[in-house]
């Protein structure tokens, strides 16, 4: 039986409260993982005793978002590679988080679609490097409807475009998560019509010798957020193996 996943639309929301959302539903899942551990039921049980403990369901949720200007650094990044002052942020209205996923420096606003899934990986395939590369393909997808055609390089997390060009590829998606107990959060950053001047502010993922792009400036054409969102929402769920819950 395929996973079922809520989909949540936020809309545009600060970074810190969809943090703490992020961090609530993660524990909601672990919980439910550990209750039903401890009634003996299997990871994917779906039966009515299933919820020993009443918790919510389902364990698996894609927050769809975009925030306000905001840089936030990952657990293993280098403070640093932000190159201008906290004053110069506080004029251009950006917001700092330092924050529990992996990867550097990033910025995420306005004409930026983020997503977050909070997803049992128990109950779809455990192993990190799969999942990275399914949110990968979903925005490789997403960007070949606009007739963009991007791809990954070894070693760099991301989706890019002209990925063979060495110092001329161009990141148009960042992704970063967190696995807690198999539970991910945080997620992908995709740029479609993302001011790209922001990203001067920063070392954008700690890669100093390649640039960013946006589906926008790619495509040549102004980029309609929620037929992007809705693309991107169907070819996640359809690399995924899951299928939308409905309540």
């Amino acid at each position: 039986m395929k996973p079922a996943v809520r989909i949540q639309d936020l809309g545009h929301a600060a970074y810190k409260p969809t943090w703490d959302l992020q961090e609530t539903l993660l524990k909601q899942a672990v919980d439910r993982k550990i209750a039903r551990r401890r009634a003996g039921l299997k990871e994917n049980d779906r039966t009515e005793g299933d919820n020993p403990e009443g918790l919510p369901w389902p364990d698996h949720h894609l927050l769809f978002v975009e925030h306000p200007h905001v840089l936030t650094l990952g657990k293993s990044g280098d403070a640093n590679h932000v190159i201008v002052s906290a004053e110069r942020l506080a004029e251009l209205g950006v917001e700092y988080h330092e924050i529990n996923r992996g990867g550097d420096i990033t910025y995420h606003g306005p004409g930026q679609l983020v997503v977050y899934p909070i997803l049992d990986l128990d109950q779809f395939r455990t192993d990190i490097g799969w999942y990275l590369r399914q949110l990968e393909e979903a925005v490789i997808r997403t960007c070949a409807d606009w007739g963009v055609t991007t791809g990954r390089i070894d070693g760099l997390t991301g989706v890019w475009v002209n990925p063979e060009a060495g110092m001329s590829a161009r990141k148009i998606c960042a992704i970063g998560v967190k696995c807690s107990r198999w539970v991910t959060m945080h997620g992908l950053a995709f740029n479609l019509s993302t001011d790209l001047d922001f990203f001067n502010l920063i070392v954008p993922c700690g890669i100093q010798d390649r640039g960013v792009t946006s589906l926008e400036k790619e495509c040549g054409r102004a980029i309609n957020l929620d037929k992007a969102k809705a693309a991107l929402q169907g070819h996640l769920l359809d690399v995924l193996g899951a299928h939308l819950f409905e309540s």
